[in-house]
């Protein structure tokens, strides 16, 4: 990712405070003004990011498009599976292999692992993304708690690994973000890694609820428990448990930061109905 399409991002993020304060009536010309841009530069912005108009993309940041698309984008994640979908890649089509850590091997804390980790521009700000031999383990965004709580929230997750900074993995990172062939090393509980992988069926664009993820990893009554192993993916937007709704339409939590998750969840869906 550029230092251009991060900017898009930020961009985005102050337009999605500026609407919320403001509501989704504003005009471009409005709109354009309170972000300090002309109108023709805002404009252009934001389809250079997404491919549709402003004027168009606030439909999608509003509060209520989550139950619109819990309405109109329900994945049952069943029939995905019946399908013959599997945890290879559904994001925009990515191409994407993962492996899990055997129990053995987690309940060690990631020890005799050396994990690589570097800072990345995304279409949602800067990431933290670290990788073992095996793939992407760790993908977290930095903008709405700073990089040192990112940090923090990683490699805790794997005590005893070895941590060390090296760039090299960008062109895993680049592959991932573009939709090219990439791989993950999931690092997780059994549980965890069911919840991940029923996260995998689920279609760019589209949505899915945490009673669904339930029922799909033989715990149909374990909502919480479901809603705690998506909070603990640490493979943000490549697993996509930014698609994980409530069964009343509400976001529910992200972890690193709802309106990350709401920027997402629009991009996605302004991507899919622009045929992107």
């Amino acid at each position: 990712m550029t230092d251009q399409t991060s900017y898009h991002y930020a961009v985005i993020a102050r337009a999605l405070k500026i609407i919320d304060a403001g509501g989704p009536g504003q005009s471009l010309d409005d709109l354009a003004a309170q972000m300090g841009m002309s109108t023709a530069h805002f404009q252009r912005t934001f389809s250079q990011w997404v491919g549709v108009s402003p004027k168009r993309y606030q439909q999608y940041l509003t509060l209520d498009h989550a139950r619109r698309l819990l309405a109109d984008r329900f994945t049952v994640l069943d029939t995905a599976l019946a399908s013959g979908l599997s945890g290879g890649g559904r994001l925009h089509d990515l191409f994407l292999t993962w492996e899990a850590m055997s129990p053995g091997e987690y309940a060690t804390g990631g020890a005799g692992l050396l994990i690589r980790w570097g800072y990345f521009q995304t279409p949602f700000g800067e990431a933290l993304v670290m990788a073992t031999d095996r793939g992407i383990c760790g993908l977290g965004f930095t903008e709405e708690f700073g990089r040192d709580w990112s940090m923090h929230d990683l490699t805790r997750r794997w005590p005893n690994a070895t941590y060390i900074e090296d760039h090299s993995i960008a062109p895993l990172v680049e592959d991932a973000m573009a939709g090219r062939a990439a791989r993950l090393h999931l690092i997780g509980a059994p549980f965890q890694l069911k919840v991940w992988e029923a996260l995998l069926q689920v279609p760019s664009g589209h949505v899915t609820t945490y009673s669904e993820l339930g029922k799909v990893v033989g715990h149909p009554t374990a909502q919480r428990a479901v809603g705690t192993a998506v909070g603990r993916n640490p493979i943000s937007f490549l697993v996509p448990c930014h698609r994980a709704l409530r069964k009343s339409g509400g976001l529910g939590g992200y972890h690193w930061g709802l309106p990350v998750k709401r920027a997402i969840l629009a991009w996605e869906s302004a991507r899919e109905d622009a045929g992107g």
